[in-house]
């Protein structure tokens, strides 16, 4: 019984060997963890680049699809036959950093800017819709239309520009009238309303030599 409690023993110590060797033990070099990390990232940033700003905009059931499976299809390409916990926090620091690296780059110049995050498009100018250019991004007539009503446009006429960013947000700009006023615009308003009344009034009252109100006002 007591060799039996031993053998136990050893055993459970090589199990519990067996489990940290396998979490903190890298099953590949620490330098092809980090390169197929930064191989995946620039392919998939190319692709999406490449696809233009309509799966960044508009998600369809499609685009959704091809979201949940990428991760899938590249995940072997990341971590290889390695399956270890110190390889996954290697790649995650990877990913974390070099995303930041790219964003500082991006922003040297207006050049690297492009390169990296491309250029706005143009779709309306002066309410008129730019049909190539909505071709080119391939987005469709409702979806633009649901992006013109979110910015309060009932249509591209209302509409003085509107341009769909390279990270897939719209830049709108409505038409002077179909602006809405804020309360500082409305306030203004009123206080050129009054300026203008009490300037008629005083003109009135030096025109006939009395008050507005007649006889017996005040």
């Amino acid at each position: 019984m007591a060799g039996s409690a031993l053998i136990g023993g050893v055993v459970l110590a090589s199990g519990q060997g067996s489990m940290w060797q396998d979490m903190f033990t890298f099953e590949i070099p620490p330098a092809e963890k980090v390169i197929r990390t930064v191989v995946v990232y620039l392919f998939i940033g190319v692709l999406i680049r490449v696809a233009g700003k309509r799966m960044m905009a508009q998600l369809n059931s499609f685009d959704l699809v091809v979201v949940l499976l990428l991760s899938n299809v590249v995940q072997n390409a990341i971590i290889g036959p390695d399956n270890s916990l110190v390889g996954g926090l290697l790649g995650a620091a990877v990913l974390v950093l070099f995303n930041a690296l790219m964003d500082r780059v991006a922003l040297i110049g207006p050049r690297s800017t492009w390169l990296f995050q491309g250029s706005p498009t143009v779709l309306v100018t002066h309410g008129k819709l730019d049909e190539k250019a909505v071709h080119r991004v391939g987005l469709r007539d409702h979806e633009i239309m649901s992006a013109l009503h979110h910015q309060g446009a009932d249509g591209p006429n209302e509409v003085r520009r509107a341009a769909l960013e390279p990270g897939g947000t719209w830049n709108i700009e409505l038409m002077r009238d179909e602006q809405a006023a804020s309360f500082g615009d409305l306030r203004q308003a009123v206080t050129d309303l009054q300026r203008h009344i009490d300037a008629r009034l005083s003109a009135l009252e030096r025109g006939d030599g009395r008050p507005l109100g007649g006889e017996g006002v005040s």
